[in-house]
């Protein structure tokens, strides 16, 4: 991705660090929270490895088409997931805006874009106002409520909702980063 590499390589920390929780997520006891991490573990470190500045590491011309197949079959899975519940068409549009950068980022010589155009693209924009709308909408679910019975219970690492939820407010905010410096 483009811009500053210090902000770059924080952006890979976060995006990394959230995916190794979504990891640690996939040992939970609910099936639930096991079939939505895992989804978004590959999210999580797909975005950490395309916000790797170019100045670090350039990927080879072949690594953009592997990036998109990879999240178009995350994409298809999500799809047939989405079946059972509307939650997972979120994953489904993180995967098609996943797809969509590998696909800019593959279709631009020397990753320059905008070129003789004016503004952002039209699908660009749709994702941005898509992210950002999830990323505030992902943050008020996070203001705290009040304590419900039987709060005192210790819940293991991968069945913190509260955590869960920072996790994807987290990878919200990064895909908003990474689609403004498209």
């Amino acid at each position: 991705m483009h811009g500053p590499a210090s902000s770059g390589w924080l952006l890979v920390a976060l995006c990394a660090v959230t995916g190794a929780y979504c990891l640690a997520r996939m040992r939970s006891g609910a099936e639930e929270q096991r079939s939505a991490a895992g989804g978004e573990a590959l999210m999580g470190f797909g975005m950490a490895a395309m916000a790797v500045p170019a100045a670090a590491f350039t990927p080879p011309s072949w690594a953009w088409p592997v990036y998109a197949a990879v999240f178009g079959a995350a994409g298809v899975h999500a799809l047939w997931a989405a079946r059972t519940g509307t939650h997972h068409l979120h994953h489904l549009v993180g995967a098609a805006a996943m797809v969509y950068m590998s696909l800019v980022m593959a279709g631009s010589p020397g990753h320059a874009h905008g070129q003789g155009g004016s503004g952002v693209p039209l699908l660009t924009g749709a994702l941005l106002l898509y992210f950002a709308a999830y990323v505030l909408l992902a943050g008020v679910r996070l203001v705290p409520v009040a304590a419900v019975a039987g709060a005192g219970v210790r819940a293991g690492w991968g069945d913190r909702p509260e955590l869960a939820r920072a996790c994807r407010l987290s990878m919200g905010i990064a895909m908003v980063a990474m689609l403004l410096t498209l």
